[in-house]
């Protein structure tokens, strides 16, 4: 059983005392793919120093994560820009609008988003996007910029049904991860309701921890807990939701 975890930051400080650890728990529990996003250019050497370790399960993202949006925009704009330009990323995330902690700078926050989407574009790849108290505001970033050359994840997708089928309208999966095995996560409600070619895993590690480990750090392995709810949910096998949902990130991802 082959177990894709489309979002861990794996290069955490969290992890700095056991990181190799947990990196083989996750392999023991068949989780072998790991993406990892980018949250601004001061992480960017620790992801590198993770994926030139594991270079044959890590792949990496590049972006400016919304929560580090602020009056240095574009200095962090033009960074992500010439790290794409020098070596291969295999999306551009995560990025997105994030009101939960800040309001500050929602200007900003929805211009990075919409200049990050246009790169994608430009080296068709996929965006990671991730969403916080700002359902519209992002809604109104794909609707400006959609197109075929729009796809991606919506990470960590906490919305309503229809938030959902609109997610997927804009070429969008959904990346479910601990928040479906919560009791008030509300997802666990209708997520049966959406064909499974729609939803990859992801853990959100260090964030998320799905029961029983809720309230702890999260890693990697845990993704299993989440495979086993959706199969609950699903009526199906642990085995057929870690395949299809590790086709459906090939799709995304191209590998």
């Amino acid at each position: 059983m082959i177990i894709t975890d489309t979002h861990s930051h794996i290069y955490s400080d969290e992890f700095s005392e056991d990181q190799d650890l947990m990196m083989q728990r996750a392999f023991d529990a068949g989780v072998q793919r790991i993406f990892v996003p980018s949250i601004d250019s001061t992480y960017t050497e620790k992801m590198y120093a993770i994926e030139a370790k594991y270079p044959e399960n890590v792949f990496l993202m590049m972006g400016l994560h919304p929560t580090h949006v602020n009056e240095n925009v574009e200095n962090e704009l033009a960074f992500v820009e010439s790290e794409l330009a020098r070596r291969k990323f295999y999306a551009i995330g995560e990025i997105g609008i994030d009101l939960f902690w800040d309001k500050t700078f929602l200007e900003q926050q929805k211009y990075a988003f919409q200049r990050q989407i246009q790169l994608a574009k430009k080296y068709k790849l996929p965006i990671n996007i991730h969403c916080r108290d700002a359902f519209d505001e992002v809604f109104e970033v794909l609707k400006a910029e959609q197109s075929p050359a729009l796809f991606g994840i919506f990470h960590c997708f906490t919305g309503t049904y229809e938030q959902a089928l609109e997610a997927i309208s804009y070429n969008m999966k959904l990346g479910i991860g601990g928040v479906a095995t919560f009791k008030n996560g509300k997802i666990d409600q209708f997520l049966n309701k959406i064909d499974l070619s729609h939803i990859v895993l992801e853990t959100d590690s260090p964030y998320l921890a799905p029961v029983p480990y809720r309230g702890k750090r999260n890693e990697s392995s845990y993704v299993v807990n989440v495979v086993k709810k959706l199969a609950e949910l699903y009526d199906t096998t642990s085995e057929h939701i870690a395949e299809i949902t590790t086709q459906n990130s090939k799709a995304v991802f191209g590998i």
